[in-house]
């Protein structure tokens, strides 16, 4: 009978048979299965400083690998993460949370970000494994690529960053004022107009901006300078905050310094400063710049991945700097005998990783067939028996970028979110992790 009011709740919550709670009940089995995975994260939680002897309960490594798999499925922020978990039944029973835990978004950070990226690669060969052990993917038949994971910062430019260097240190020099009395001038202002002029000035104008950018920025980290030098002499009888703020100015003004060299060489002396020797963040510093092969310049670091005939990621490995791709075709089969203990029978390869010599290594590993989808020189009997297999693996190759394109819009590999090289890795593992729980879970419901 339908009426206009609900007078009474039902006492038991009706359970719904939606596919994604099939999905999380699949993947906590798997877990389940998996209770060493739990061990390895409540490690790193123990060696991040939390006592589990001491203080309040606190979350168990299960829950925070669960927490991590959940933010990562849904590409959640940390506070839209805590909405949900005190939100959703099923996200509370996954993530095994009682009726009266709800974990703050602070709390959320503090121990989603203690997983190392080690210890994620770890879970992700437990996952293959499993994946072995159930049928679903038996590491014959690889394919593997390299795609790009941008860093979060802005587009960089000499002048937006000599302000961000500007407006950073002015901020720390107006906290050091709590500790010691040092005179500064805050010249963020007057950076961020010249900042601004030079983004709309004509060539032979922005010149003499620069200059005066330059000039402040200098005036700022002498500023800084002065600061380390004054808390250094107050050690004895400063607070560990300020020893802190005083470590981080001077990571900082590092930075800064690097940032006015390269400006002056490339502005001022219209030097050409290589790739490697540039910074492109204060806040991110280890982005690399990734030049793609239609010039289009990407700012982050190069990931290669391998992938089976079953969709799953079987080995990920964050590089640095930008190697070209042949570079990397050997040491991705290497590790792949790794993995299994035995070489695959075949593999395929992007155009970018053809060469005569990586054919002849690989086969030298005991690879039946390598194919790559273009390899001007190389004749297509070199690489397999016929022209049958040649074309079965070059269209195997091409299901890769379906991968690709599933972890970037997904599973946030379009760009990481967590600061710090560290976390750049653990936040690539962490999705990869995600993906191939949700694949094998939906193999389970096949």
């Amino acid at each position: 009978m339908r009426t206009s009011v609900t007078e009474q709740l039902p006492l038991v919550p009706q359970t719904s048979g939606h596919v994604h709670m099939d999905e999380l009940r699949e993947m906590s089995k798997i877990l389940d299965a998996h209770p060493q995975a739990s061990d390895l994260v409540f490690a790193d939680l123990i060696a991040g400083g939390i006592n589990p002897k001491k203080g309040a309960k606190g979350l168990s490594g299960e829950q925070v690998l669960r927490m991590a798999i959940i933010k990562q499925g849904n590409s959640y922020s940390y506070e839209q993460l805590a909405f949900h978990l005190a939100d959703s039944m099923s996200y509370q029973a996954f993530c095994r949370l009682g009726f009266s835990e709800s974990p703050s978004s602070s709390t959320l950070q503090n121990n989603i970000k203690k997983i190392r990226p080690e210890t994620l690669e770890q879970i992700n060969r437990m996952l293959i494994g499993y994946a072995e052990e159930a049928c679903v993917e038996d590491g014959h038949k690889v394919r593997t690529d390299c795609t790009v994971i941008d860093s979060n910062i802005h587009e960089p430019t000499d002048s937006s960053l000599l302000f961000d260097c500007v407006r950073v240190l002015a901020r720390s020099l107006g906290r050091v004022n709590e500790f010691v009395t040092v005179p500064f001038v805050d010249h963020t202002r007057r950076a961020k107009r010249r900042a601004v002029g030079i983004r709309n000035a004509k060539k032979k104008a922005q010149l003499e901006k620069y200059r005066d950018l330059i000039k402040v920025a200098e005036k700022t980290v002498k500023y800084a300078e002065c600061a380390v030098t004054a808390l250094e002499k107050q050690y004895s009888v400063v607070s560990l905050k300020a020893i802190s703020l005083s470590n981080e100015m001077e990571h900082y003004i590092r930075l800064s310094k690097k940032v006015l060299s390269q400006t002056r060489r490339r502005v001022l002396h219209g030097e050409s400063v290589p790739a490697s020797e540039k910074i492109v963040s204060i806040f991110e510093p280890h982005t690399d710049i990734i030049i793609k092969a239609r010039r289009e310049i990407l700012y982050g670091h190069k990931v290669c991945l391998s992938t089976g005939s079953s969709g799953l990621v079987l080995d990920c490995v964050v590089e640095s700097g930008n190697p070209a791709d042949s570079t990397l075709a050997v040491a991705m089969v290497e590790h792949q005998i790794e993995l299994y203990g035995r070489p695959p029978l075949q593999v395929c390869f992007d155009g970018g990783f053809s060469s005569k010599e990586n054919l002849q290594n690989i086969k030298n590993l005991d690879v039946e067939d390598v194919v790559f989808s273009k390899s001007p020189g190389i004749g297509i009997h070199e690489m397999v028996k016929n022209s049958w297999a040649y074309r079965q693996l070059k269209h195997f190759r091409a299901g890769i970028e379906s991968n690709i394109s599933f972890l970037k819009r997904s599973l946030g590999w379009s760009r990481s979110t967590w600061r710090s090289l560290t976390s750049f890795k653990a936040y690539t593992f962490t999705s990869v992790v995600t993906a191939n729980l949700l694949i094998l879970a939906r193999h389970a419901l096949q």
